[in-house]
């Protein structure tokens, strides 16, 4: 059964019923097991468990000390353009927008290493807008074949592609690729996404699955916080991420939690999750699943992200510029969204390292795929 024959088997609404149906009971039978089912999930995530937060927080820290230790993984993105064909009502980089567009080329990708280097960073994400035509297959082979001498793991954030577009751009280096559902809401998907091709909701329902017969090495799941109800949202995202693992289990996965923030368009959040209720989804993750990576990005605050740390994320992103050109060429170009925590990655080890944490700047090099096969 392929991930959208199962998908469609299920109702937004009667998830979200299940969900809310949960009992404080339901709740400590899942803080009892070693492993959790999906509907234990339910439970963790609903508001019956609100009450068993610190529970949870302590059983997730345990849980990740005996898995990743006390490290946390540094990454950074490098935004090679900001074209985009679709019409997202909720992102600055929409084509309604009037903004400055540009796509780096070869010399102003070389400017952009050039200071992400003297940052420390082995680890980079490549994101565009969706435009196949100026940032398609062929722009990203090319920008991988001048960057993977500089970096041990390059992941991308970009538009959805064929399975045999995947395949090449594996052969380059690339390591792995995010793709956020942005919402799980079928019916309501249309309403965020009313042109491009990012308006055909399974095309990219179905991207994960290509990316496992790729054979890419590492998947990133998200959904996009303030569409939709997050609840339901993160049931769906913890099924697909369960469907996954089973059917292309060779294959690591990463899930992130991006909270919507301020951008040019103006588009107000439907659904707002507190502080509170996001650390209860982090723990609800790990307690899911003890090998998933859990990463949190600059979307969110200095403080916040520090207090995050002991409680189940395993990546974050430092000294982010979410603008092409923003670290050398082009600083004054409009972001994507306006960042949180603009600490610098000096700043965020010397924060690990005050909690007992080591900073881990490569944990994978691309001479790894020559061990594997």
């Amino acid at each position: 059964m392929s991930f959208k024959e199962l998908f469609d088997t299920y109702q937004w609404e009667d998830v979200e019923k299940s969900i809310t149906a949960k009992t404080a009971r339901d709740v400590e039978i899942a803080l009892a097991k070693d492993r959790c089912d999906l509907e234990d999930f339910k439970a963790l995530i609903s508001p019956a468990a609100l009450p068993y937060l610190e529970q949870m927080a302590q059983k997730s820290h345990q849980n990740t000390l005996r898995r990743f230790g006390k490290t946390m993984q540094l990454y950074v993105p490098l935004y090679l353009s900001n074209k985009c064909h679709n019409s997202c009502v909720y992102c600055g980089f929409s084509v309604k927008n009037k903004i400055h567009r540009r796509v780096l080329t070869d010399s102003e990708i070389m400017q952009e290493v050039e200071v992400i280097k003297g940052m420390g960073f082995e680890h980079l994400l490549l994101v565009t807008g969706e435009s196949p035509r100026e940032v398609g297959v062929d722009y990203l082979k090319n920008a991988i074949r001048l960057l993977r001498p500089h970096f041990a793991q390059i992941t991308c954030e970009v538009q959805p592609m064929d399975q045999a577009d995947y395949e090449t751009l594996a052969a380059e280096g690339m390591h792995g690729v995010y793709v956020y559902q942005e919402t799980f809401n079928k019916d309501r998907y249309p309403e965020y996404h009313p042109a491009g091709k990012k308006a055909d909701f399974y095309y990219r329902l179905e991207t994960p699955e290509r990316l496992g017969h790729a054979g890419v090495h590492k998947v990133g799941l998200g959904a996009l916080i303030g569409l939709e109800e997050w609840r339901t949202e993160l049931f769906f995202l913890a099924m697909h991420l369960n469907y996954l693992e089973k059917k292309f289990w060779q294959t690591k996965y990463s899930i992130s939690f991006p909270r919507m923030r301020p951008f040019t368009g103006g588009f107000q959040p439907n659904v707002i999750m507190s502080d509170r209720e996001l650390v209860q989804a982090i723990c609800a993750f790990r307690l899911f699943d003890n090998e998933v990576e859990l990463s949190i990005s600059t979307r969110e605050s200095a403080a916040f992200r520090d207090n995050l740390v002991k409680l189940g994320v395993t990546a974050m992103s430092a000294g982010s510029k979410t603008n092409p050109g923003g670290y050398a060429v082009s600083p004054e170009t409009l972001e994507q969204f306006n960042i949180n925590d603009d600490r610098t990655p000096v700043e965020i080890c010397e924060m690990l390292r005050s909690k007992g944490y080591e900073a881990v700047w490569k944990d994978w090099d691309i001479s790894m795929i020559a061990l594997e096969s």
